[in-house]
């Protein structure tokens, strides 16, 4: 059996988490690396990180591109585009696909950053300091949420509080906080009594006018509590996917993430056996979330208990099966553009919200070059020519600033 507890705080000597730690500016800074051992930054962990956040900027387009695509096909290829065009889509309520995956795979590498940065940090500049930057970096997140989402350019009312940014900077904010100040026993009961907490609410609560134990999309607490006491703007009108009494099962997804980077940093077990424990765990995850769910649906909109299972485990394989491929084989070429993402995450998320990279394609080649593409080769082809273009401005841009050395700290 691992002894997480005893994991030592010297193993990580650099910091990998969601921001760097310097003052909230850009900074230049010698570009981070794909190192073959834990002397250095986990490669893998970096390239899982730009491959949710690629797909994050990338997929509603993507989407939406190959359903164009598909529309008139028949047979065999109309079905794969099809597939590929669902899975980038969100399940409309009950379910689980590849783009419900992206954002719970987002926070819960957040998490495993939260163990290989704040011990280095705790070392040099003291608890006090690290309870500090988790602020700041918290602060600067939940307000850079507010600028994506509007910022003041609305009226009070109209102002979305909740919103992607905002739920990753209050999920690193508790799960640091607990981070910091309990053991790895302590995370684990804290994992355990949020998911199981948000269940009992959930299910026993009865809610005003329907009753107790509801799950559909009209009708369920989450729903009735952001309906009745989130301020500003509410996303679906009736409730919020990232809403108030739904973040408590996201810190939860943030949890699984920091236990899966005890692991990781584990000096008491081979690399190889660390990937194996973490695709073994995923597995066994992803089956608890599913049979969880025959009671408590999956549903990534209210962020369900049994959601949070599948998706941690899906996030522990992806990050097993990578560590793997990259950190152990050492086969790192092909992570080479997902790290230019992982590196500026966040900016290239807040970028492409201000420069709408999907707009500057259409003016290279929209308008007579995509109806050209259309009628010349087949329906769909300019669009999903368009979205190919965006993605490599987008692409360009990241490895620009990779190369440059300029990344956004806080």
């Amino acid at each position: 059996m691992v002894d997480l507890a005893r994991i030592s705080d010297t193993d990580v000597k650099r910091s990998v988490d969601l921001f760097r730690p310097t003052d909230a500016c850009v900074r230049y800074n010698r570009p981070p690396q794909l190192p073959d051992s834990f002397g250095g930054r986990v490669a893998s962990v970096d390239a899982v990180r730009g491959l949710a956040m690629f797909f994050i900027i990338a997929g509603d387009y993507l989407a939406w591109a190959l359903y164009d695509l598909s529309a008139e096909r028949q047979g065999i290829p109309s079905g794969v585009i099809g597939f590929f065009s669902e899975q980038m889509m969100h399940v409309d309520w009950e379910g689980f696909r590849f783009y419900d995956f992206l954002f719970p795979l987002f926070v819960f590498i957040t998490g495993v950053s939260i163990v290989l940065s704040l011990p280095g940090l705790v070392d040099r500049e003291g608890k006090l300091a690290a309870h500090q930057r988790v602020l700041r970096r918290s602060l600067l997140l939940f307000v850079l949420g507010l600028i994506y989402n509007g910022g003041v350019s609305t009226l009070w009312s109209d102002i979305r509080l909740l919103g992607v940014l905002q739920r990753i900077a209050l999920c690193y904010l508790f799960a640091s906080l607990l981070f910091l100040n309990f053991d790895v026993r302590g995370l684990i009961i804290a994992c355990i009594s949020l998911l199981i907490g948000y269940w009992a609410l959930m299910t026993f609560v009865s809610v005003p006018g329907i009753g107790a134990g509801m799950f559909t999309e009209e009708a369920n607490l989450a729903a009735w509590i952001d309906a009745h006491y989130l301020p500003g703007k509410v996303y679906y009108g009736g409730y919020d996917p990232e809403g108030l009494l739904s973040t408590l099962p996201a810190i939860a997804t943030c949890l699984l993430g920091v236990i899966a980077g005890l692991l990781l940093k584990s000096t008491r077990m081979q690399p190889l056996h660390k990937a194996l424990w973490l695709i073994g765990i995923g597995a066994i995850l992803v089956l608890a979330g599913h049979l969880w769910g025959l009671q408590f649906p999956v549903v990534k909109k209210i962020w369900t208990s049994s959601f949070v299972l599948v998706a941690g485990g899906y996030s522990a394989l992806s990050l097993g099966v990578l560590y793997i491929v990259i950190d152990i084989w050492g086969r790192k070429a092909w992570a080479t553009m997902f790290l230019w993402f992982g590196a500026n995450a966040i900016a290239l998320y807040m970028i492409n919200n201000v420069a709408d990279f999907k707009g500057l394609a259409r003016r290279l080649v929209g308008g007579d070059v995509t109806v050209f593409l259309d009628t010349q080769l087949t329906k769909g082809t300019g669009s999903l020519v368009t979205v190919a273009v965006g993605l490599v401005l987008t692409t360009a841009l990241a490895r620009y600033l990779y190369h440059r050395k300029i990344f956004l700290r806080a």
